[in-house]
């Protein structure tokens, strides 16, 4: 069996996860509201909570959890957005987009080690 580097598995991870949140967030962002970055943070944190109260390590944690789900979910992306809408006069929504990023990723946490406890 051929070794994977650990370099090569994030960086793969980290591709697919790219382009999975390209497309996501294509497909749902609005003009008025940074509904792409909530959601696939919101996503990314659920996956990456089902990995980590799985108990999942090693590769597929280097793959799926350092790769994908860091490059799916944006921190950055998420604080232009939030204050580009506070600069812009939307301040309410950039306080629900503060919020609703924070509240929406501890949920989708809770929700996977919910489900992980009860598998």
């Amino acid at each position: 069996m051929v070794a994977i580097e650990a370099a090569h598995l994030v960086g793969t991870g980290g591709a697919l996860g790219a382009l999975c949140r390209h497309y996501l967030t294509q497909a749902v962002q609005r003009e008025t509201f940074p509904l792409g970055t909530l959601t696939v943070n919101t996503l990314g944190s659920f996956v990456l909570g089902l990995l980590t109260f799985a108990g999942v390590t090693g590769d597929a944690a280097l793959l799926v959890g350092v790769g994908a789900c860091g490059s799916f979910t944006t921190f950055s992306s998420f604080s232009v957005e939030t204050v580009r809408l506070w600069e812009d006069g939307y301040v309410a929504l950039a306080v629900g987009n503060a919020v609703g990023n924070l509240v929406c990723a501890l949920a989708a946490i809770g929700l996977a080690w919910g489900i992980v406890q009860v598998v």
